[in-house]
């Protein structure tokens, strides 16, 4: 186990220098354009799209919760937990990509179901993720921590480090959030898989990019799931 656990620790550095490191020209300028076009849309919008997703993630967290089998003993070890989370990923990703080529081959109508149902798909598995590694999601803290995982995963670089810090010292900022800023929620994740979406809609290709941008969105929440809960499992130690 001692091992295991350094090798952890060494993954760990390297994915917070990943997750923290100067975005190419592409990423910027991609994000400065999302800016603009953010700026141009009318307040009302971002109202209404605010409250609906809101409302979508609340929803989602709740039936999550549910239908979410108990959390796994406090003595099962670290290695036995990351083992168990892949072969949860490995089931959620092929669901996603299931469901990416089926919205994606369906066009405009379909395309735009995708949307909740992939994030209903990230939700759960997000859940399935807490339970893995000993955490009660009954706990409203331990629902907002996961918010926080997903925001970590699909926001932008000068986002990420933000999150990433109040990930890390969770125990001590958990006192003091009381709730998401629904309004930058929205807005990173709607920025973060903005282009790929669009391309699902497209006549013909649609099937493709659906199945491959689901089945690369589940892997970077897989891998920021298991990462954020091994910097909080690390840090009780």
């Amino acid at each position: 186990m001692v091992d295991y656990t350094k090798e952890v620790e060494q993954q760990l550095y390297f994915w917070k220098h990943r997750m923290t490191k100067k975005s190419g020209i592409i990423g910027r300028t991609s994000k400065n354009v999302q800016n603009k076009i953010n700026g141009l849309i009318p307040e009302k919008f971002h109202q209404v799209m605010t409250e609906s997703i809101k409302n979508m993630v609340k929803a989602t967290l709740v039936g999550s919760n549910m239908t979410t089998k108990k959390r796994l003993p406090l003595e099962i070890s670290l290695y036995e937990r990351d083992e168990l989370l892949k072969e949860k990923l490995s089931i959620f990703r092929k669901t996603a990509v299931i469901e990416g080529a089926g919205t994606g081959a369906g066009g405009i109508l379909l395309g735009l179901a995708d949307f909740p149902l992939l994030l209903s798909i990230k939700m759960k598995f997000l859940f399935e993720a807490a339970a893995v590694y000993g955490f009660d999601t009954e706990d409203y803290e331990e629902r907002l921590f996961l918010l926080h995982i997903f925001l970590l995963a699909f926001s932008s670089e000068e986002k990420r480090k933000d999150v990433l810090v109040i990930i890390e010292n969770w125990e001590q900022q958990k006192h003091v959030i009381a709730d998401m800023d629904w309004r930058e929620f929205q807005q990173e994740y709607r920025d973060h898989i903005d282009l790929v979406k669009m391309f699902q809609l497209l006549p013909g290709i649609g099937a493709v990019v659906g199945a491959f941008a689901n089945y690369k969105l589940l892997d970077q929440l897989g891998e920021t799931a298991m990462n954020s809960y091994r910097l909080r499992l690390l840090n009780t130690i």
